[in-house]
C-alpha cells in the first residue's frame, strides 16, 4: 500500500489547541463492522461495552522530557528525553537533540541544575545521553527544569494546567514523552460506570516515544521501521486477559499503544507476561489476535497510527469515518475527541 492511501483533508481549525473539560465532555464516533456511525458522548462509553469485557489501559506517565539549555559554548540546545534505556528513571537515555550545530559526543549539556554528557549519536537527530542523576532525584529535577512534551501541532506553550491535563488519570509508571491520548477522556466517574456495568480493567506499559510519532519517508510504506519502544506485561495482566478470553469477554484496548503491546506479547495463543522491545509496525493485513475492540483517538494523516487503525476497522471504514468526522467538526489529535472501533469478524 502506498502512503497516499491513509491521506485525509483536515481544517487546521479542527485541531484541538485545548482539551475537552471535563474530560468525559468529549464526543465519541461509534463505528461498528457494518450498519451505520454513530455519534455519542465519550460519558456514554459504559453503555456501549458489555458485561464480561476487558478494557486494558496503558499506565505509562508523561515526564516533563522536554529540556531546554546550553551547550558549553553557551549556544542553546533542546533534548527530548525519549526512552529509558536501562528501565524506570535511571540515568542512560535515548533523546532528541536539536542545536544550531551539530551536538559532539562527549559534549556535556546544562539544563539548570541538570546535566547530560552525549555519548553516542544514532542519526537523525537521536542521541545516547547520561544525565548527572537517577531516580528520584531526577523526577525532581525534571518537575523543576522539564517541559510537558506537547506535540508541534498544538501551537501554545505548555501550560501548569497541563502538567495535569496532559496525563491519564491512572498513570503510574513515569518514563514517556508522549501520553496514551485515548486515556485521557476517562474520569471516575465513567470508570465507576464500567465497574457497575460489569466490565473489568488491567493496565500494560508502554513507555510512549517520537519513533511511534516519526513520518514514513516516500510513498511506500513497506520499508518504514519503527523505532523500538519497551513494554511491560504484568503477570496479573495476563492473567485478567486470560479471563476474558476465558468468560467469552472482548478485550478493549484503550490506545494504539496498548494494541501494539497486546499484539506484541501474543505468544502460542495468550498473551505472554513479560517486559520486551517492540519494533511491531500494524498496517492492513496484520492478523489481530489479541484485540477485539479499541477505544482512540483521530490520527495525523499518513500517520503509522492511522495505519493501525485502518488495520484494525478496514481502511475504507476508517477513512470514511474520518470524513464523516471532519463533516461533523469533531476535535482531531491529542486533545481532540475519539472513536470507539470493533474489529470485523
Amino acid at each position: 500500500m502506498k502512503l497516499s492511501d491513509f491521506d485525509y483533508d483536515l481544517p487546521e481549525a479542527l485541531v484541538a489547541q485545548e482539551p475537552a473539560e471535563p474530560r468525559d465532555a468529549s464526543r465519541l464516533l461509534v463505528v461498528p463492522p457494518d450498519g451505520p456511525l454513530r455519534h455519542r458522548g465519550f460519558a456514554e462509553l459504559p453503555a456501549l461495552l458489555a458485561p464480561g469485557d476487558l478494557l486494558v489501559f496503558n499506565d505509562t506517565k508523561v515526564i516533563p522530557a522536554r529540556l531546554v539549555g546550553t551547550k558549553p559554548t553557551g549556544g542553546k540546545v533542546e533534548l527530548l528525553l525519549c526512552e529509558p534505556l536501562a528501565g524506570g528513571l535511571g540515568r542512560r537515555w535515548r533523546a532528541m537533540g536539536q542545536a544550531s550545530k551539530p551536538i559532539r559526543e562527549g559534549t556535556t549539556l546544562a539544563f539548570g541544575e541538570l546535566e547530560a554528557r552525549v555519548e553516542a549519536s544514532e542519526g537523525e537527530g537521536f542521541y545516547v545521553v547520561t544525565l548527572d542523576r537517577e531516580g528520584e532525584a531526577l523526577e525532581a529535577a525534571l518537575a523543576r527544569a522539564g517541559r510537558i512534551p506537547l506535540p508541534p501541532y498544538i501551537r501554545r506553550a505548555p501550560s501548569e494546567a497541563d502538567r495535569e491535563r496532559y496525563q491519564t488519570i491512572w498513570a503510574r509508571a513515569p518514563g514517556s514523552a508522549a501520553a496514551p491520548t485515548a486515556g485521557l477522556h476517562f474520569t471516575e466517574a465513567v470508570l465507576a460506570a464500567l465497574e457497575a456495568r460489569g466490565v473489568a480493567r488491567t493496565a500494560v506499559t508502554l513507555h510512549v516515544g517520537p519513533g511511534t510519532f516519526l513520518p514514513v519517508r516516500g510513498d511506500s510504506i513497506e520499508g518504514h521501521r519503527m523505532h523500538a519502544e519497551q513494554y511491560e506485561v504484568r503477570p496479573e495482566a495476563a492473567a485478567a486477559i486470560a479471563a476474558c478470553r476465558a468468560r467469552g469477554g472482548r478485550i478493549v484496548a484503550v490506545g494504539t499503544t496498548s494494541v501494539r503491546t497486546l499484539e506484541s506479547a501474543w505468544r502460542d495463543g495468550a498473551v505472554a507476561a513479560g517486559s520486551r522491545r517492540t519494533t511491531l509496525f500494524i498496517r492492513p493485513g496484520h492478523r489481530f489476535r489479541a484485540v477485539d475492540a479499541l477505544v482512540t483517538n483521530f490520527h495525523l494523516p499518513r500517520s503509522t497510527l492511522l495505519m493501525l487503525v485502518c488495520a484494525f476497522g478496514g481502511a475504507e471504514r476508517v477513512l470514511a469515518a474520518y470524513r464523516e468526522a471532519v463533516a461533523r467538526r469533531y476535535r482531531f489529535f491529542s486533545y481532540g475527541d475519539a472513536m470507539l472501533l470493533s474489529r470485523p469478524s
